[in-house]
């Protein structure tokens, strides 16, 4: 729905060129145009540039009935190739100005045409042959160009008979007697030469020597045929390849139209349009495409002369859109033989630039933009209208009411002559109206009338006339504003009412219309700087972004990768060549958010972004419903999709939410399927406190259920619909400590729902009982009951099974059969039943059996059936004495022990009975100490001590024995049991030494257990108290002796080991960087076999050595404790060319420091009762051994835990990483393999506990 609108037009009247121009063609490196005469050739820029004469060396006749076939400008030759009808091909120097002919042909040149890589050149000649040439000029082939042959695509006949024999549609079977109709007589009878884009196939149209009517040919860059044209009555002279198409445009005059016709390489017709014009009233002289092939340029002339005795000439710029072609430009050049078009040529650069030369040698240029020309309004009065410029018709499309596709329209403007220019008017209210310029220089406004349609306000108000000497800016606005030549386009702020003006140059003017004298003044921003655009824009808008007010600054273009954009309200929305649409909040937008909003490409990190959205490749944006959310996108196709852009979505939703239009954010959000949570995240506050409101609004049933029943537990402001950087929309807490989201909504709704009319809520206050976080069936059911007990009489009131129904939708109907029957309301089980699908045979007799039980034993069947034990057990435990056997299997069952112990009181036998059967759990539970307490205090002290005995809790054994009371010899015999079989097992050395000093009266045995244990102090204390000096000399000297051996020889090994593995270390961890360095400088793949280097596996890569034990585990992850623990071990292996060898050895290395700084207590106690016994030589080789292994240990944790040595990340891959992360994340150094939880810290050691002896040195 795009108009083409004339942006510049250049002409220079000034020419005096000799002759008539011929051809033409336009340089590609300096934009100039060159001209071919009888006489000279000639280049404009626009006015004469240079000039050669093609008659002083003779390759034209001086008295100028010479004519040139061809020009074509060669850049990569510096040159320009020239042919003559007599034969010469002539080759212009542009640097020295020489001609050389590098080439004739005897019979003379009819057509020149260059392929376009300009790598060959076809020649027609004078006997309707084609010469095929290199760039260099050396011939090729030379074919005729009538052939019998049909070429190397001929169809294949499958037998369905002649095409005399077939359908002919609505001509009839007399179409295939019609004989061929010769060419017109104004044909030329001169062939046509055109190349397909991509330069492999050219097509040839020629008049045939049998039929004298013209047929196409179509041949290959080897001049091989590929395909003849069928026989087409009306086939006229013009002949263009579609650049970028198969399709080849020519012109057929049938008995009653005038058309454009396309043909396929097969030479088939494939579409046509008719030309606005009389069967018999134009010619058409030639067809050019442009170098996009958007537009297609028609040159025609009146077959009957004017008034004034010339014939009139036009040019037509068609397009084409969802398979209906516009024509959007009518170029009328009068009936003046001298204004009347010579040469035409499309710009190669420059899709839309059009160059002409008339026969008077005037040069001019036309540049066209696209545009699409919309209506301004910001208000619900604005239709948001689209104007589509149709030839003499203007298409309006109103996309308020409705999306009509193209070519169709809500309705069209019929006027006298070709449209050229179509405009609304931007006044606030009248929006609406419309203006269009006609290519006879009358502009028509339109209004709007009753019901949407239009009157015409004038139907002539100005007459302008078109002699395109400047360039005339027309805008319907309070005033109308006529600048110098110079001014390209402008554009209006509706807002601030500011008026731009863009020059051909690329400034920038502000235009002061408001001002006591009107002026002009140049723009400038915050800092000064003059702004000024690098290149011509098509399409200019006024809006602020920070301190730039448009999408280029002064030097550099902020984006290039825009394809249309609109500005509404404060959005500035855009569609990218990267397939999206983009919503940007212009109140906060800076220009390098703008850049790094185009800049995304809309991953997985954008998909919660609002402002970005995908589109189909090649959308445009047509038009923004005001005060609406939609947006209308064209295809490249041409057909229309209306979208909801999430951006402005969300800002109408918001809008309507601080209004407190709870019903038009509702119906919003339910059709666009926004998630209805929003309208309570987005401000808690105001929407519990409009509560009353949202329900008078919304004033349905189905619509607060639906809003009920999407409420969850989920701040949608900061997951699904988070609110811009920088947004005015005011950020709201979320809700405070009194509950969760979910109840608070759910109660808030349901009180003021019951306070307003609880019969006609009826429904949603039972949608707030279900939908609470922990769901209130039992009194969501009650409310059903209260409803078939007591039935309301209001109007508006549900019915009880109107409201079961509804419960079961909501609800499993077997989980609320369960709930109703935890009711222990027989009634309403029945009611639930019965509105279920349950067969009565299923649960008659079991409700008639509990109809059958006592009160509290019924409860407690019902419960035990719904499996809510505590409830069974609490209802069982009020049955009876009789019933206390089921209660105590029920306990042991479900393990309800403390539950229990609550039912009972502490004296009576069934507390005694579970305090013993909770005593066998914990005992079976190996927590026999808690199993003693429970029987000490119920009284059962022998079973107490037992489970005292075999938790080895000694003092309250020994407590409950002098309970009981033991003999004296039973308790020694129990004290002399713990110590030995308990204590000493355990290595409580001391603990057992008071057993048997203080209960067994053994101070012997107690004086050894405390040898044993290395509690030297306490056993000299024994020893001298009960006056065993014996001892010392038996026992105590030989255990300190036996002591220092086995310490030092600890020493040694500990020191051996750690010095072992970290010499190990240092290897694996140098083998491994030396893998990596190879992995890098040979490229290796980062794969399982790179695990062939040296030292065996050693050298692998830490991510296979993940992978690999990530699928072990993954293998055990269902065994036993045991046998993970055993893959644990397995993984951190001390063999050698193991993949975690380091881990391992950082681990034993680990433990060897953790055992040796522990013993310090252990070394100072010895040291000390060796100096007591004069054994100063052991102690002093004890200290110096147990010294340097410190230092040793010391000395080794900084080599071993290197600064800098943590593990690092796994190498970055996937959809997102680029190259240089890829590579960046392998060339850091990872000595490690593993995760940060597998690699062990670096050990503190205890330098502040004090362990040597000064005495000894």
């Amino acid at each position: 729905m795009r108009n083409l609108r004339l942006l510049k037009n250049l002409r220079c009247s000034e020419l005096q060129g000799p002759g008539t121009p011929q051809c033409i063609s336009v340089r590609t490196d300096t934009g100039t145009v060159l001209i071919a005469s009888e006489f000279s050739v000639t280049e404009l820029d626009p006015r004469v540039v240079n000039e050669v004469s093609l008659t002083a060396d003779g390759y034209l006749p001086e008295d100028g009935s010479g004519t040139v076939v061809g020009i074509q400008d060669l850049p990569d030759q510096e040159s320009v190739c020239v042919a003559t009808a007599t034969g010469d091909v002539i080759l212009y120097n542009l640097n020295t100005n020489q001609l050389e002919c590098v080439g004739s042909v005897d019979t003379g040149l009819t057509a020149m045409s260059w392929s376009p890589d300009q790598e060959l050149v076809s020649l027609t000649t004078g006997q309707d042959t084609i010469i095929m040439m290199t760039k260099d000029f050396e011939p090729i082939t030379e074919v005729g160009i009538h052939q019998d042959d049909f070429g190397e695509g001929k169809f294949i006949t499958v037998g369905w008979g002649k095409k005399e024999t077939q359908f002919h549609g609505s001509e009839g079977k007399h179409a295939a007697q019609r004989k061929t109709i010769s060419a017109l007589p104004w044909d030329d009878r001169r062939p046509r030469v055109t190349w397909r884009g991509d330069g492999q196939l050219f097509a040839v149209s020629a008049i045939c020597l049998q039929t004298g009517a013209r047929k196409v040919r179509v041949w290959n860059r080897e001049c091989f045929l590929q395909s003849t044209s069928e026989t087409t009555n009306g086939l006229e002279q013009s002949l263009c390849w579609k650049p970028s198409g198969s399709l080849l445009a020519a012109t057929q005059r049938l008995p009653n139209k005038h058309s454009v016709v396309f043909m396929e390489k097969n030479g088939l017709l494939h579409g046509d349009f008719t030309l606005p014009f009389d069967k018999e009233q134009v010619k058409v002289k030639e067809l050019l495409w442009n170098s996009d092939s958007t537009v297609l340029a028609v040159w025609l002339e009146d077959m009957m002369p004017g008034d004034g005795g010339g014939a009139n000439t036009y040019i037509q710029l068609w397009t084409v859109g969802n398979y209906h072609w516009y024509l959007k430009q009518s170029l009328c050049f009068g009936g003046d033989p001298q204004q009347a078009p010579a040469c035409v040529s499309w710009d190669p650069e420059r899709p839309l630039r059009l160059h002409l030369v008339t026969r008077g040698w005037n040069s001019l240029t036309y540049d066209w933009g696209w545009s699409t020309d919309r209506s301004h309004g910001e208000d619900g009065q604005d239709n948001a209208s689209v104007a589509v410029i149709d030839g003499d018709k203007v298409l309006v499309s109103t996309f308020r009411q409705c999306v009509v596709p193209p070519p169709m329209s809500t309705f069209d403007l019929q006027l006298t002559a070709p449209v050229n220019l179509v405009t609304f008017l931007r006044q606030p209210q009248r929006t609406n109206e419309l203006a269009a310029l006609t290519a006879d220089g009358h502009i028509s406004v339109y209004g709007q009338g009753g019901l949407g349609s239009f009157r015409s306000a004038a139907s002539c108000l100005i007459r302008l006339s078109l002699q395109l000497h400047s360039v005339v800016t027309l805008s319907l606005g309070p005033t109308v504003l006529w600048e110098s030549s110079h001014v390209i386009s402008m554009c209006h702020g509706a807002k601030t009412g500011t008026v731009a003006l863009q020059l051909e140059n690329g400034q920038i003017r502000r235009f002061l219309w408001d001002s006591l004298k009107p002026s002009v003044v140049e723009w400038q921003d915050s800092t000064g700087c003059r702004i000024n655009f690098p290149d011509l824009c098509v399409q200019t808008a006024l809006c602020t972004i920070e301190e730039v007010r448009h999408t280029h600054t002064d030097t550099h273009s902020v984006a290039s990768n825009v394809s249309s954009f609109v500005v509404y309200d404060d959005f500035l929305l855009l569609t990218t060549h990267s397939h999206t649409c983009r919503c940007l909040r212009l109140s906060t937008l800076t220009v390098k958010g703008l850049q790094e909003a185009l800049a995304s490409d809309g991953g997985q990190n954008d998909q919660n972004d609002e402002t970005l959205r995908r589109v189909e490749r090649g959308s445009r944006i047509v038009t923004v419903v005001p005060l609406d959310t939609r947006l209308v996108l064209q295809m490249p196709r041409g057909n229309l999709e209306t979208i909801h852009h999430r951006a402005l979505v969300l800002a109408q939703v918001r809008k309507w939410l601080d209004g407190l239009n709870f019903r038009e954010a509702f119906e919003c959000m339910r059709k666009l399927r926004i998630n209805l949570n929003l309208m309570y995240d987005h401000n808690p506050k105001v929407f519990l406190e409009n509560v009353e409101i949202f329900l008078r609004q919304l004033d349905s049933i189905s619509h607060i259920n639906l809003f009920l029943t999407e409420l969850r537990e989920e701040d949608t402001t900061t997951t699904m619909y988070p609110c811009l950087p920088n947004s005015t929309v005011p950020v709201q807490p979320a809700p405070g400590p009194s509950g969760k989201k979910v109840d608070i909504v759910c109660d808030a709704l349901r009180s003021t729902m019951e306070s307003m009319d609880q019969h006609k809520y009826c429904l949603s206050i039972l949608t707030t009982h279900v939908k609470k976080t922990v769901p209130e069936l039992e009194v969501a059911l009650q409310k059903v009951h209260e409803l078939r007990v007591n039935p309301p009489s209001a109007a508006t009131a549900v019915s009880a099974e109107e409201a079961l129904k509804y419960l079961l939708f909501l609800v499993n109907v077997n989980e609320l059969y369960e709930h109703s029957l935890g009711t222990y309301d027989f009634d309403l089980v029945l009611m639930v039943a019965e509105k279920s699908q349950k067969d009565p045979k299923e649960y008659l007799p079991f409700l008639n059996m509990l109809k059958t039980l006592e009160p509290n034993y019924q409860r407690y069947t019902i419960d035990k059936h719904l499996k809510r034990y505590r409830k069974a057990l609490h209802h069982l435990s009020k049955c009876g004495e009789e019933h206390f056997t089921e209660a105590l299997n029920l306990v042991k069952d479900q393990r309800l022990y403390g539950e229990a112990l609550g039912l009972y009181p502490a004296n009576s036998s069934q507390y005694r009975a579970l305090s013993c059967a909770y005593a066998e759990y914990l005992v079976a539970q190996h927590q026999p100490e808690q199993a003693g307490l429970l029987l000490w205090r119920c009284g059962e002290a022998a079973r107490a001590l037992q489970a005292f005995v075999g938790g080895a809790s000694w003092r309250n054994a020994l407590c409950v024995a002098e309970q009981i009371p033991l003999p004296p010899d039973q308790l020694a015999l129990l004290a002399r049991d713990l110590a030995g079989t308990k204590l000493i097992e355990l290595r409580r050395y001391t603990e057992a030494a008071v057993l048997l000093e203080q209960y067994a009266k053994d101070c012997e045995e107690a004086i050894s257990a405390l040898i044993t244990g290395a509690v030297w102090e306490e056993a000299l204390r024994l020893v001298y108290l009960y006056n065993r000096q014996d001892i010392i000399e038996t026992n105590l000297k030989p255990a300190l002796l036996e002591a220092f051996s086995s310490q030092t020889s600890f020493l040694e090994a500990q020191k051996a080991m750690f010095i072992r593995h970290k010499t190990r270390l240092a290897v694996v961890r140098e083998l491994k960087e030396k893998a990596r360095l190879e992995l890098l400088d040979e490229d290796v793949p980062d794969c399982p076999e790179a695990e062939l280097y040296s030292e065996a596996s050693s050298v692998m890569t830490g991510s296979h050595a993940g992978s690999k034990y990530s699928h072990s585990n993954s293998r055990i992850s269902s065994r036993s404790s045991k046998n993970r623990r055993k893959a644990e071990r397995k993984k951190l292996s001390l063999k050698e060319g193991s993949p975690l060898e380091d881990v391992a050895l950082l681990h034993a290395l680990t433990e060897v420091i953790h055992c040796v700084d522990k013993m310090r207590e252990e070394v100072h106690s010895l040291l000390k009762a060796l100096v007591l016994f004069q054994f100063d030589g052991q102690a002093g080789r004890l200290q110096q051994a147990y010294g340097e292994a410190l230092l040793l240990i010391e000395a080794g944790i900084p080599e071993v835990w290197q600064e800098g040595l943590q593990p690092t990340q796994a190498p970055v891959t996937g959809p997102n990483s680029t190259a240089n992360s890829i590579m960046a994340s392998f060339q850091q150094p990872r000595h490690s393999v593993t995760q940060e939880s597998e690699m062990p810290p670096a050990p503190k050691m205890r330098n502040g506990v004090k362990w040597k002896l000064s005495i000894l040195k």
